[in-house]
């Protein structure tokens, strides 16, 4: 497999981003249980993603396998998590420290993909002063002096619906660069700020559709 160091991120389409992880997921699996080769048609199988796609989206990271062999897992599993930035630590202030917030505080597994968040920001005086897991909570008027002094580029967004935005202008005049967004509004912002929506109610009412849909089918 050809190196990607110098692959640009700006030449691949989203939709092959969001599938890039569900491929290191599967073979970091792979390279837990000793597997030393896999091919498209067994990623395949597994991820339900058409094996002409798999092939086609690791082309752009210059990656190709071997002829009636396949892909070394060891070395797709690191230039995966390399080009993806998992390897490489990006400071986050998560701003609303209530249960959403408090509970991705304590995901430990954010920082085995390269996301440190590094500080909490809210109002209540009951979680101000307080920390979780060894991040300390400080009071949102403190955020333009704390990011400076943890170095964070990512803003990660957990309050409520009304103060969003507000938070979000808060945020980005500290100098935060990019904004994880968990509420269900959309956060107006130049376009040298990256936003990433990721709205659990928007899943959910995807899921609902489709359950009362089989369900009507049954009937």
């Amino acid at each position: 497999m050809a190196e990607n160091k110098n692959i640009s991120r700006e030449l691949l389409p989203e939709p092959t981003l969001r599938r890039l992880p569900w491929y290191l997921a599967y073979v970091s699996m792979l390279h837990s249980q000793n597997v030393e080769y896999v091919s498209s048609t067994q990623i395949s199988k597994e991820l339900n993603v058409d094996s002409s796609q798999i092939a086609k989206d690791l082309s752009f990271l210059n990656i190709k396998g071997k002829t009636r062999i396949g892909y070394e897992v060891a070395k797709l599993e690191r230039e995966l998590r390399d080009f993806l930035g998992f390897k490489r630590h990006h400071n986050a202030v998560m701003m609303g420290v209530g249960s959403l917030g408090a509970a991705l505080i304590q995901d430990s597994g954010l920082s085995r993909y390269g996301l440190n968040i590094v500080a909490g920001f809210d109002v209540n005086p009951l979680i101000v002063g307080t920390s979780i897991c060894g991040v300390p909570i400080y009071n949102v008027d403190e955020l333009n002096t704390r990011r400076k002094e943890y170095n964070a580029e990512i803003g990660i967004v957990a309050v409520p619906v009304d103060k969003a935005q507000e938070v979000a202008e808060k945020m980005i005049a500290a100098g935060i660069k990019a904004i994880w967004n968990f509420t269900p509004v959309r956060i107006r912002a130049t376009e040298d700020v990256v936003i990433q929506d990721t709205s659990i109610y928007s899943h959910l009412a995807v899921m609902y559709n489709r359950l009362d849909a089989q369900n009507t089918k049954v009937k």
